[in-house]
């Protein structure tokens, strides 16, 4: 099939000559802020305008840092301009962080799960930026999912985080830009928010049926199947199983020493799941849970990208593991005991407390979802 030729916001950046022309221009991105022909963002709004600070996210301005690592502020040495950590203690821009721009460039591809940091960077920014009276150019970029499936949990606010915000379902169905003109309503926002938008994309299209090329946006997602896979398999960050950091695959696989991988793959694909399939696996991760130590668990095949329930088939392998070793799976906590980490991530504690499972879980869920698309219509800037 011949890939839909398509053009991201950064692409159509003269547009925005007339927001950016004359003012101190703040940027915020990472490595996958290029264009179709992969000049970096950052080069191109340096050349073209006055480029006074750069923002970094998680994993950095260059990509450079793992998960949850530090990113310290730093002088880019491409640029020579001051790159300001908005990751962490910064998360929330500083009043100096704020003085250094008039307008604020964002142009960072998402994965289109509602886990993403990338996505509260953009919201804290926006918020500051409201407050600060500073304007905001969000360069539109494809959600990889798709425009279309929604699926998973829908957040309640009492679990709020870093990693989730906002009653947004686990799988959300839109762009960069759409989520930034959802964020400005839903916090009721005084900002002055631009768009710039995509070229040639239709909500049915994922990243791979287009020609834009894919620039991991995290050192953990190296490819489309990562990312679709991640709307399910990241729950087991919540847990002392292995989501495959240290591997080749990350999100893909799950497993841990306990495991009996080719019991677990023969229990999952005995329930029929539609579009997944499991097939076991064995692996030793390089770093972060179990390192050094092999484990034993499964892969998750997407072999049906339409029917498949990437959360659902998530949350269906968790149940099945803890069920088979409840002596040795566990939830872990986070801030030293807080809270747990899994609730965050699913935006609920129905699951965890054992109040639901996770079919009723998914199920209860698709009431909420609906009236989310229904809601977010208003907000979508392509058919």
């Amino acid at each position: 099939m011949q890939k839909r030729h398509v053009l991201s916001g950064i692409d159509h950046i003269r547009r925005a000559d007339g927001l950016l022309n004359g003012r101190r221009v703040g940027l915020m991105t990472n490595p996958t802020g290029v264009d179709h022909e992969l000049n970096s963002t950052i080069d191109i709004i340096h050349g073209r305008y006055r480029l006074t600070a750069l923002y970094a996210v998680e994993h950095g301005i260059r990509g450079d840092a793992q998960a949850g690592a530090k990113v310290e502020n730093t002088v880019d040495p491409e640029t020579g301009v001051t790159v300001y950590s908005a990751f962490g203690k910064n998360s929330h821009f500083t009043e100096e962080m704020l003085d250094a721009f008039d307008v604020l460039v964002f142009d960072i591809q998402d994965v289109g799960a509602r886990f993403y940091t990338y996505l509260y960077s953009l919201a804290y920014a926006m918020e500051a930026c409201a407050r600060a009276g500073k304007s905001v150019v969000v360069l539109d970029r494809v959600n990889p999912l798709g425009g279309v499936k929604l699926s998973g949990t829908v957040l309640d606010r009492r679990f709020a985080s870093f990693v989730g915000d906002y009653e947004l379902p686990t799988q959300y169905a839109l762009t960069i830009g759409e989520y930034a003109r959802y964020v400005k309503h839903y916090l009721k926002l005084d900002l002055d928010l631009a768009v710039i938008p995509l070229t040639g994309w239709h909500r049915g299209l994922l990243l791979d049926d287009t020609d834009l090329p894919w620039v991991a946006p995290s050192p953990n997602c190296q490819n489309l199947d990562a990312a679709l896979c991640y709307t399910g398999m990241c729950v087991f960050e919540g847990s002392n199983v292995s989501e495959g950091r240290g591997t080749t695959i990350p999100f893909q696989v799950a497993g841990a020493p306990f495991i009996d991988g080719l019991k677990l793959a023969r229990e999952m694909n005995a329930q029929g799941l539609p579009g997944l399939r499991f097939r076991s696996v064995s692996f030793c991760p390089t770093f972060s849970k179990h390192q050094g130590v092999l484990c034993h668990g499964v892969q998750m095949h997407i072999t049906d990208r339409e029917t498949c329930d990437a959360a659902l088939g998530g949350l269906l392998l968790m149940e099945t593991i803890r069920r088979m070793y409840p002596e040795k799976f566990e939830f872990i906590t986070f801030d030293e005991g807080k809270g747990w980490f899994l609730d965050k991530l699913l935006g609920t504690d129905l699951f965890r407390t054992g109040q639901m499972d996770a079919r009723s879980l998914i199920e209860h869920y698709k009431g909420p979802i609906r009236k989310f698309e229904k809601s977010t219509m208003q907000y979508r800037l392509y058919q």
